[in-house]
Parts: structure tokens; sequence; C-alpha cells
């Protein structure tokens, strides 16, 4: 059942602009049309009743999706996966609660991005214990400007989300940091002595770390190359249009248009390939 939910197909259009203005002329559904829907799909797995209640929730995922895109990540691909929490929301949404389904799948749907930003954000790699991926997606809407908190605005701020207030300066320090001068100029011979270049030392120049670096990346190298190898000619074209492009990489449509593919199957086909490449490069025991 959810794999057939899965292949609901949505609007396809040429451009994520007339995607978003054609979710928003599909006509909302009243609470009893709501009711009707949902009853027909738990009880008789109705998969036309499933695609009604998923299509007029649509401009909901556009929403709450367009939060998320100071984050660096292609608009596109956020309302994706919007889509897809919209659809395991739709599975799991039981009528008889007296809840609205827009109600409920917000949570499925902002869970869904959430977990697409922390699997594709490196700054947010740091963001492993459930305080600190509050602490991220919080902080940058709490800010007031672009200025850093003051002390008794991050002090403020670790009280409401109930952290430390030093995992706020660091978290706000990753988020917003720039470029430091290991050696920048200054007349100030005592200022100079606090120069990062005076106090960084580069172990990397002994020969053995050199050495050990370039077989540990030959290494990587050699078995990403490998895994790719093992992937069909579809699949090794998404992984590295996606993933291994050192600019513009490709957003799920413009590669579902490439093959003429739903979005939602190019990123089922990158699901499965993803997985296939972890069991590869995955240490081995012994």
């Amino acid at each position: 059942m959810s794999q057939a939910l899965a292949t609901l197909s949505l609007p396809s259009v040429a451009s994520l602009d007339n995607y978003i203005q054609a979710v928003n002329r599909i006509p909302l559904l009243s609470q009893e049309e709501e009711t009707t829907l949902a009853t027909r799909f738990q009880e008789q797995q109705d998969l036309a009743a499933a695609r009604s209640l998923v299509l007029s929730h649509l401009r909901l995922v556009v929403a709450i999706a367009r939060g998320y895109r100071g984050y660096g990540l292609a608009y596109a691909d956020l309302i994706q996966e919007g889509n897809v929490g919209l659809m395991k929301a739709v599975k799991r949404f039981d009528p008889t609660r007296g809840v609205r389904l827009v109600s409920f799948a917000m949570h499925w749907i902002r869970a869904e991005i959430h977990e697409f930003v922390l699997r594709n954000w490196r700054i947010v790699k740091v963001a492993t214990t459930k305080a600190q991926r509050k602490l991220f997606f919080n902080l940058r809407s709490m800010k007031p400007g672009f200025e850093a908190l003051g002390a008794d605005e991050i002090k403020a701020v670790a009280n409401q989300l109930n952290v430390r207030p030093e995992d706020v300066v660091e978290m706000e320090t990753r988020m917003g940091g720039h470029d430091v001068a290991l050696d920048p100029l200054t007349e100030d011979e005592e200022e100079s002595n606090f120069a990062p270049i005076s106090y960084l030392t580069n172990s990397d120049d002994d020969p053995g770390r050199i050495l050990e670096h370039e077989d540990g990346m030959r290494s990587r190298s050699e078995g990403l190359a490998q895994a790719l190898a093992t992937l069909d000619a579809r699949s090794r074209r998404i992984i590295e249009s996606r993933w291994l492009r050192e600019e513009h990489p490709l957003t799920l449509h413009q590669l579902a248009d490439e093959f003429g593919i739903s979005a939602e199957r190019v990123r089922q086909v990158e699901a499965q390939a993803m997985k296939k490449m972890r069991l590869l490069l995955a240490p081995q025991d012994g």
C-alpha cells in the first residue's frame, strides 16, 4: 500500500513556477469531502481518494518548504521531499479523530524536509542531538538580523530552547562563520602575537602523515569509483549529477525531465543507489 501511494502522479509542468501556480489552482476540500475521501482510502484502499487528498494539500507543502529556502538547497527538492511527507501523512491519517488533514500533515511534511536538510547541509553535521536540531532550525528565525547575538539575546534564546548559552554561541558561529586571515596585516606587534598563524601548527608537514593522507584519499577515490561502477547507467548519472558535481548540481525535476520520469521516481532511484553504495563503501570487519 505504501509503495502504491508513493507512485501517485503529481502535477507535471515545465517549471517550478508553473508547478506552484498549478497546485495553487487545485480546489481545497471541505471537511465533509475530506472525511469521505479519507474513509474510502482507509477502508477500501481507494488510491483515487488518496490522490485527491494529496493534490488538495500540495499548496501546503509549497508554503512550508518556502521557509527552508535559506539553507542553500534547491526549492524544488525541498518541495519534493515535503510531498513525500504529505503522502506519509495521508497514509496514516485517521478521519475519525476529528482533526483536519492540514493540521496532521504539517508534522510529517516538516519532518521529511528536516531530514533532507540535515542529510545535505554540511554545517548541520554537528546537529546530532534532538536539542541541537531544534537549535539549528530555530536559531535562524529567532535572530532579529544578520548581526551577532548579544549576551542578553544569547541567554534568551538558550532559555527558550532549553539549551546552554555556549551551544547557542557555537551554532551561531557555525551558521554565520566567515574566513579569518591567518596573518592579518597590523602594525601592533602585540596584537600580531594573537593572530591564528602564531598558534596554529601544521602537523601535515610530517612525511608520514602526508603519505597516510594520500593513501586514504586514493583508497576512498578508488572505492567510490568501484561503487559507481556497480550502478546502472541511469542511477550513476543521477548520483554523479546530484552529488559529485562541483558546481550547479541538478535538481530532481531537471533529472526527471532528462529521463522522462517523475521527480519522485528519480528520488527513489537515488535513494536505492545511495543505499547500495553505502553498503559497498562501509568498512568490512576483519
